[in-house]
């Protein structure tokens, strides 16, 4: 590593230093001990590949313009070889680019004496797109074959003593002229082929790449090109392009094109104000749908699969009873999870439960319920869109299987934000555009997966409601500025993305308290309705459409669940009445009339079961039933039944007889029948992950940190040579309280230690630590800090 790097590091400011910590923050995981051990850590091949990940295209095209320039270079000439591509190039974007490149430790010195970091020149090897010289083509060749080759592609014959068949090929190919002799004599094929390899990749597959084949015998297209050395072969089945001739087919230029601009963003214009209403409508019912999964799964857990996730069969039920597909089902569930509002517990094998977080997180306002979802979406380290898909072993990767992970889902998802919020007020990009520009500012980070994660992102973005109508809203540009301190709070319990929330609360729709009974046993809630008449009218009616207004149908089996769930017939028709802006129909006051005077006369207790009844002629029809022959029932009493079945078996049949019981304790009250609402127990708040960076404060502590270090590292006294005469010996309780003095007043002792193979030492030391039987401290004599066992120290004096 160049000592001239590590001291341009030493000579930046603690502002500019913070800055490298943020743009590079694997740099201070852990702190370097000194700016020494920071340059060391900055140059090792992967925190350069992360670092050259992060940079733009133009900015990447100026490190690698630099990496083809000899060291040091000044800024006139770098600009001379940019301007060669024939783009024009203002002095601003060249400045910006060289301070971002500066910024992120890559290249240093001053403007006239450009260098680029220890490691950089290797890391971006190929650099734009352009093969390895010739020597290194050829480095592999057999001097025969090169002398061969010398033979056919030049003029004269070589005079004793001009050096080595190699070296006389690199000075054949270092003359352009040469190159343009050679080129003008391939066949229109063979240049075609040539043209494909000249702006990159420079490799390529032949198959017997090391055929011996001369000018004269050569047949097809690539056997003209290897006869000429216009191409190399690498290995047994690879060529390369040898960078000497890619130049000339270039003329000269080391880019095709230079974007010192990103690509603009293009698609359909609309109004803004009308995004933000359907953005935030999204927002509202992506809140309601994890709202109503939780409370589903409170009441009806699916299971744990074994290899971990969510059973098909599971995602299916769940997606019928939220009436959404099967994907947007995985989605919300996914979501919830990372927010910590759903976890497993429950049985042995493990169920998928609402956590204890979700019953804090429903009772807050919409907005701010909202902002924690969002959150953990935005942050989350999951592709919930990959759910369905098969692995490399043909398996399904089901919802809310581990295997749903990608390190890279959390940056494709901020960096899509990004270029949203980035477009003009009112316009949605086009996915095609939206892909350019993300290919613009990381060309390095191209792929399949990287491409699925942002189509993944624009349609998540939509259902979430950070997107309306494929614009950018306003609470979601709140969202995606939030600090890296909230992102990395908990998302259950913490006020996350507040901006956010309040940019959203006011597009929000007013909760309403009441609805519109109807003649024909419905309700119609003109509204999104609270949270607790939401709850209590799923579960006194079913919901039959959905929409701007809820649509709600009472039935026998809804009038029954309320009874079952433990109101009468009276508190049923009283809270209608207070929520209803109409008064309470007839039809659905005689149908809870009805209903009521049925709900319970028939009584199902343990015998294993019984059924009891004021009224004898009721069980005498119970038995002449012929649908009871099962249920092996038999008269105790007048009025009691007694069977062999179970108590849930029996209530379930005589239900489907059309009577309506109601199970009975054995003090003989009623049960309440209403499903236990379960949570997940013990489970601790999921932290988001997946941040933007490092905190600014943790990064200003880290410099304060590496700065002392370095002071440290570089005062570093040498070693002092030990006292002479006999070791000090003392008793061990006089040396214990010997060193706790030492180390209470900061002072320096003389210590006899002796080492693990028993040998006698003298120690001049600096107690700093003692804790389990050891003392830490620094050793003047060694120059360094060490551990030193107490029942070895022989004793402590003072140092003269």
């Amino acid at each position: 590593m160049s000592d001239g790097f590590t001291e341009w590091l030493r000579s930046r400011t603690d502002e500019q230093l913070r800055a490298l910590a943020m743009s590079r923050p694997e740099l201070i995981t852990p702190v370097p001990a000194h700016l020494h051990g920071l340059a060391s850590r900055a140059s090792t091949p992967s925190a350069l590949g992360r670092a050259l990940d992060r940079l733009d295209r133009f900015t990447l095209t100026v490190a690698e313009s630099l990496s083809l320039e000899p060291e040091p270079t000044s800024l006139p000439a770098l600009r001379a070889t940019l301007l060669a591509s024939g783009t024009p190039l203002g002095p601003a974007a060249l400045s910006g680019a060289l301070d971002l490149l500066r910024t992120m430790a890559l290249m240093y010195g001053p403007d006239d004496a450009l260098r680029l970091a220890p490691g950089v020149r290797e890391a971006l090897d190929p650099p734009a797109g352009l093969g390895p010289p010739v020597a290194d083509v050829f480095r592999h060749h057999a001097p025969e074959a090169i002398e061969d080759l010398l033979t056919d592609i030049t003029e004269a014959p070589a005079a004793p003593g001009e050096g080595s068949p190699r070296d006389r090929l690199t000075t054949v190919f270092a003359e352009a002229g040469n190159i343009r002799r050679l080129l003008a004599e391939l066949s229109p094929a063979a240049q075609a082929a040539l043209n494909e390899l000249a702006w990159g990749p420079p490799s390529g597959r032949v198959p017997n790449a090391r055929r011996e084949v001369r000018v004269a015998t050569a047949q097809s297209p690539i056997e003209e090109l290897l006869a000429r050395g216009l191409l190399g072969a690498t290995g047994a089945e690879s060529v390369a392009l040898p960078r000497e001739v890619a130049m000339v087919l270039r003329e000269g230029r080391l880019h095709r094109e230079i974007s010192p601009e990103p690509p603009p963003l293009d698609g359909i214009t609309r109004d803004q104000a009308l995004a933000d209403r359907t953005a935030a409508a999204q927002a509202f019912t992506f809140v309601r749908l994890v709202e109503e999964l939780c409370e589903l799964w409170g009441a009806d857990p699916p299971g744990v699969l074994r290899t971990g996730g969510l059973a098909v069969r599971d995602l299916k039920r769940t997606a019928q009873r939220l009436d959404v597909p099967e994907w947007t089902a995985a989605f919300l569930a996914e979501v919830a999870h990372a927010a910590g509002l759903i976890a497993s517990g429950g049985t042995v094998d493990g169920e998928w439960l609402p956590t204890p977080a979700y019953d804090t997180w429903r009772v807050r306002p919409a907005e701010n319920r909202w902002a924690v979802l969002a959150t953990a979406w935005l942050t989350m380290d999951r592709a919930p869109g990959l759910a369905g898909i098969r692995d490399e072993r043909d398996r399904l990767v089901n919802a809310l299987h581990p295997d749903l992970r990608r390190s890279a889902a959390a940056e494709v998802r901020t960096r899509t934000l990004a270029v949203l919020a980035a477009a003009e007020p009112g316009l949605a990009p086009s996915t095609e555009s939206v892909l350019d520009r993300l290919a613009w500012e990381r060309p390095r980070r191209r792929g399949t997966h990287r491409m699925e994660f942002t189509e993944f992102t624009l349609r998540e973005a939509e259902l979430v409601g950070t997107t309306g109508l494929g614009v950018m809203s306003g609470h979601g540009r709140a969202l995606l500025t939030s600090t890296p301190a909230a992102t990395a709070a908990s998302a259950a319990t913490a006020s996350t993305a507040p901006g956010a929330a309040e940019v959203l609360a006011p597009l929000l729709p007013e909760p309403v308290d009441h609805v519109l009974l109807q003649a024909d046993l419905t309700a119609i809630a003109p509204g999104p309705l609270t949270s607790e008449l939401g709850r209590w009218l799923g579960l006194a009616a079913d919901i039959e459409s959905k929409g701007g207004a809820t649509v709600y149908r009472f039935s026998e089996d809804s009038i029954r669940r309320v009874l079952d769930a433990g109101q009468s017939a009276d508190e049923l028709l009283i809270r209608l009445e207070r929520h209803s802006t109409t008064p309470v129909p007839q039809p659905l006051r005689y149908l809870v009339g009805d209903v009521a005077r049925r709900h319970g006369r028939l009584r199902v207790g343990t015998a294993s079961a019984y059924v009891r009844c004021d009224d004898p002629a009721v069980l005498e029809e119970v038995l002449a039933d012929r649908r009871a022959g099962a249920l092996r029932l038999r008269r105790l009493a007048p009025t009691v039944l007694a069977s062999k079945t179970s108590r849930a078996t029996l209530v379930d049949a005589l239900r489907a007889m059309g009577y309506a019981p109601v199970a009975e304790s054995l003090e003989g009250d009623v049960m309440v029948a209403r499903a236990d609402t379960r949570r997940a127990e013990n489970v601790p708040p999921r932290p988001v992950t997946g941040g933007t960076g490092p905190d600014p404060e943790v990064a200003a502590a880290a410099v304060r940190a590496i700065r002392a270090g370095d002071i440290a590292h570089q005062t570093r006294t040498e070693p002092r040579q030990a006292p002479g005469g006999a070791l000090p010996r003392s008793p061990a309780t006089a040396t214990i309280s010997a060193l706790q003095d030492a180390i209470r007043q900061g002072t320096r002792v003389w210590i006899g230690y002796l080492d693990s193979q028993g040998q006698a030492t003298s120690r001049i030391l600096e107690p700093a630590r003692m804790e389990g039987g050891y003392l830490t401290a620094y050793d003047e004599t060694r120059a360094a800090i060490h551990r030193f066992a107490l029942h070895r120290i022989t004793g402590v004096a003072d140092v003269n």
